[in-house]
């Protein structure tokens, strides 16, 4: 009798920028992340994202540690931090190049906008490979003047390579023709800062990660991680990307916008189980007013519930008196 293949077991992650104090948004879905592991009895990892040195706080990153602790959201392994694992990332970028997989770039941030070229869903330039074709010798002299960035290649537009698609447990089916949508992709800027995109998909895949639980902002990203992840020979993982928080002017809440903050919520003397409680109102998973520790949002969890919830919540002066 034929065995049914062995499910691996469930490990998703959080993963945080210390570059200001977390708001409710991203606890938002460091919960949801969080609940999914714990309800699938599975292993969630905190990995630091601070490979901007920007965002190379320490004192940043402890703060937010500790606000996730009071709310009861702990980790089974990590922290790790991104800012001391460039080795693993320069080690895929070679990887690539030696597969003739990328090319150095020299377009400045400028030339992009001056370019006029359609924007990605997620707000980002569709690259026009205008670098693509240079020769070693345009090369050699561009260098001279300026630091270049790495991209990576993606299949033309004809090719049934382009394709991407992947199946979101919220919002459904997503594709994307790479060509078209986003175009040859960064994967270390000119300063020498690994891309995010790279970053993320090395520490996933290195790390074992099954599930990527996050903000639906992010979704257009989904696709061209799962391109590059399959280049590196990692296996894929389940994508479900929540709701977003939104102020009432409609922007998504951000640290940029000095939005709600738990360090603020909690200085007023706001408890953490009124926090998740409200969180839970707003996907079905608790009543009108009701108080919920971490641990009893995720005994409640059910991505069904998130499913029939996947519109964003407007956070208002009221929010937390509904």
């Amino acid at each position: 009798m034929d065995c049914a293949p062995e499910r691996r077991p469930v490990v998703g992650r959080f993963a945080p920028t210390p570059s200001g104090k977390i708001h409710l948004g991203n606890v938002f879905s460091a919960l949801m992340a969080w609940a999914s592991v714990r309800s699938a009895g599975g292993k969630i990892i905190l990995r630091i994202e601070d490979l901007d040195p920007r965002a190379q706080d320490q004192r940043v990153a402890d703060d937010l540690m500790r606000d996730y602790e009071w709310l009861g959201l702990s980790w089974d392994e990590g922290p790790y931090y991104q800012s001391r694992r460039t080795d693993a990332y320069q080690e895929a970028l070679e990887t690539l190049g030696d597969r003739g997989l990328t090319y150095p770039c020299f377009c400045s941030r400028a030339e992009l906008h001056a370019a006029s070229a359609p924007h990605a869903a997620d707000g980002t330039f569709v690259y026009q490979g205008t670098c693509r074709g240079l020769t070693p010798e345009q090369i050699a002299k561009k260098s001279k003047r300026r630091n270049p960035a790495i991209r990576l290649m993606v299949p033309d537009e004809s090719s049934p390579l382009a394709r991407i698609t992947v199946v979101d447990r919220v919002y459904g089916t997503y594709s994307e023709n790479l060509a078209r949508d986003c175009g040859d992709f960064l994967i270390r800027r000119s300063d020498g800062v690994f891309a995010y995109q790279l970053a993320v998909v090395v520490d996933d895949g290195l790390m074992g990660v099954t599930e990527v639980v996050r903000g639906r902002d992010l979704l257009p990203s989904a696709a061209r991680q799962t391109y590059l992840g399959g280049l590196l020979g990692f296996d894929r993982h389940e994508y479900s990307h929540v709701p977003l928080l939104m102020g009432p002017d409609g922007h998504r809440l951000s640290k940029r916008n000095l939005d709600t903050d738990v360090a603020s919520l909690r200085d007023d003397g706001m408890d953490a189980k009124t926090i998740i409680g409200r969180l839970a109102e707003a996907v079905g998973i608790a009543e009108l007013g009701e108080s919920l520790t971490a641990d009893e949002f995720a005994r409640r969890f059910s991505w069904e519930d998130i499913r029939a919830h996947k519109s964003d919540v407007v956070v208002d002066e009221n929010f937390f008196l509904k």
